[in-house]
């Protein structure tokens, strides 16, 4: 009887443990405060040295994945990149899907609207689930999300450790509070969609702050300029490197 029951307390572990130690991208359901279910995705790194806190990354995405399947946000742009090199990428990868888009666009993921505040709610939902280290948090979006990020910067200036917006844009007056946070921006000199002004503007306004952004312009390349951004290797070493002090 003994035996038994010891052996019902190791297969109850076993299964505990194998629910806790979910690697790759696994789904995730926000139980929202006004009543509405978020499905959002997840990726868990499948190498973690379990001495150590892992760095995590908030990813904002553009408005062409605005949805409730709480999927399609993880199979472009930086979802498809983490699925090339899925074995070795370092970082939690938060996904919040939004669900509607604002009046305005670009403020989708603003702070203080629905849909900022359930990436937020996610976010921390994660961050406890999964251990993330909130000194190695980064944060980056596109588009929508490229806009997002620039104002969660502001919002939150004490909260990231780096940030990197792709073919968004912010206001200009955020610089002086922003200008301590480590950032590298990208853009296509011929975006149609949202003008290369709008980053030039951000950078040439974080300069004269004091601050030394990181930016790359691509020549020739419209509004998909996040393909290229994300595939650049460089971009998550230097995340790696950045620590909140």
């Amino acid at each position: 009887m003994r035996r038994w029951l010891a052996l019902a307390m190791l297969l109850c572990l076993a299964t505990q443990l194998t629910a806790a130690d979910k690697t790759g991208f696994v789904d995730r359901t926000l139980k929202g405060a006004d009543g509405v279910d978020a499905k959002y995705v997840v990726f868990v790194p499948h190498k973690i040295d379990a001495s150590k806190k892992p760095p995590v990354i908030l990813f904002l995405h553009g408005a062409g994945l605005i949805g409730t399947d709480g999927k399609k946000q993880s199979h472009t742009s930086l979802g498809k990149v983490i699925r090339a090199r899925e074995r070795e990428f370092p970082f939690i990868v938060v996904m919040p899907q939004a669900q509607q888009r604002e009046q305005e666009l670009v403020r989708t993921w603003y702070p203080g609207r629905p849909e900022g505040e359930r990436a937020l709610a996610m976010l921390e939902a994660t961050m406890k689930e999964f251990n993330g280290d909130p000194q190695r948090l980064c944060l980056t979006g596109m588009s929508m999300g490229g806009f997002g990020t620039w104002k969660m910067a502001d919002a939150f200036p004490k909260k990231w450790a780096a940030i990197a917006p792709i073919c968004g844009g912010g206001e200009t007056s955020w610089a002086a509070n922003i200008k301590h946070i480590p950032c590298w921006c990208f853009h296509g000199d011929k975006d149609s969609t949202v003008p290369v002004i709008r980053s030039r503007s951000m950078i040439d306004a974080l300069k004269l702050a004091g601050a030394k952004p990181k930016y790359d312009e691509y020549k020739d390349v419209d509004h998909n300029s996040w393909d290229r951004a994300y595939g650049t290797d460089a971009l998550y070493m230097w995340m790696l490197e950045q620590k909140l002090k």
